[in-house]
């Protein structure tokens, strides 16, 4: 009997530790200041609950709307150890996607979803946000992925943002894949790697017919995606640590990754950025890594110089591949500082 009674406590002890994991309250971290801000909270945006993340030390500066990438691979559980520089000169408005990450929904049905509904949210998102604070001058940020959906929110709606900046730049999905995969040909080749330069080359002409893409894994191997910072450990990290989120936020990141991602990617594919926004009634800027073969830095130049706008730059981060903002944050910082101020006097 002692031995069965032990044995219950265990297994009510197990189940009480993985509830507790699994529903404990998650938050932000507070910011210190009289005026500052540091709120997670679920929005109910387009009849969908959206959950934002919005930090700064003061709630009168300037607004960054971020834009995260993936598909659906939300920046919230790890960005506050990238970010805290900005945030003194900045209130910056993360959001999970609509089926991605702390907004992904059980019972909601995301077979339809597309990027013209992520960019209806971002408007609406935006509009709330500009309710909310008292400085309405919003820059729009979108990364990777992000800047699909953010490149044609700034289209669509010039006059909210002061600016779109697109940090890994999407651009033409096959030159850009054809130039990920020679880099990581040339850099196995370089390593003295023939099983890797052997079985990239078997991809090349699936490739350049748009049927497939360079193996993330390889990108990754030899140093095209990061190089100053361990992306897939923030992750770990961040769902670990991180009071951001709990068990249940990342069970739902990863349905939202399987829900979403292949739509998207697909629709990406199929309806080439290149194609659909060629000029810009505000100020945009290419934030690129020099080594950034996820989103290929040369492909993205080569889109830049065909897009029209009233003011426009391409800038290279030196030392860092897929993730200039974090690679290289205090740089960033200052690049973003003094673009601006610029922005600000014309």
């Amino acid at each position: 009997m002692k031995s069965k009674r032990k044995l219950i406590i265990i297994l009510i002890s197990i189940t009480l530790f993985l509830l507790l994991i699994l529903l404990f309250p998650t938050w932000t971290p507070k910011i210190n200041g009289e005026n500052s801000i540091a709120l997670l909270d679920s929005i109910e945006i387009n009849g969908t609950e959206l959950e934002v993340m919005i930090r700064g030390v003061d709630r009168n500066n300037p607004i960054i709307m971020f834009v995260h990438g993936g598909p659906g691979c939300s920046e919230i559980p790890y960005v506050r150890k990238y970010q805290d520089l900005l945030e003194e000169h900045f209130t910056i408005v993360h959001y999970d996607q609509r089926g991605s990450g702390k907004s992904y929904q059980f019972f909601e049905d995301y077979s339809t979803i597309s990027s013209d509904q992520h960019v209806e949210d971002l408007l609406a998102l935006t509009d709330y946000v500009k309710n909310e604070f008292p400085n309405e001058k919003v820059l729009l940020i979108g990364h990777s992925f992000g800047t699909y959906i953010g490149m044609k929110a700034a289209n669509k709606a010039p006059e909210k943002y002061a600016a779109y900046i697109g940090i890994g730049q999407v651009s033409n999905y096959i030159n850009s894949e054809v130039d990920s995969l020679n880099y990581t040909i040339n850099q196995a080749h370089q390593a003295g790697n023939r099983k890797d330069v052997n079985e990239l080359m078997l991809l090349e002409d699936s490739i350049k017919k748009g049927e497939a893409h360079t193996p993330r894994d390889m990108v990754r191997k030899y140093g095209g995606a990061a190089r100053l910072i361990n992306d897939n450990m923030d992750y770990y990290l961040g769902f670990l640590t991180n009071p951001e989120y709990n068990l249940l936020d990342v069970i739902r990141y990863i349905k939202g990754i399987s829900a979403t991602q292949d739509l998207l990617l697909s629709e990406e594919k199929e309806n080439d950025i290149t194609t659909i926004v060629s000029s810009l009634d505000l100020p945009f800027y290419f934030v690129m890594g020099k080594y950034d073969y996820m989103t290929s830095t040369n492909a993205a130049k080569a889109y830049y110089d065909n897009v029209n706008a009233p003011i426009k730059d391409f800038i290279v981060f030196e030392n860092s591949a897929h993730y200039p903002q974090f690679e290289e944050k205090s740089a960033f910082k200052d690049w973003l500082l003094q673009t601006w101020k610029s922005l600000e006097g014309n």
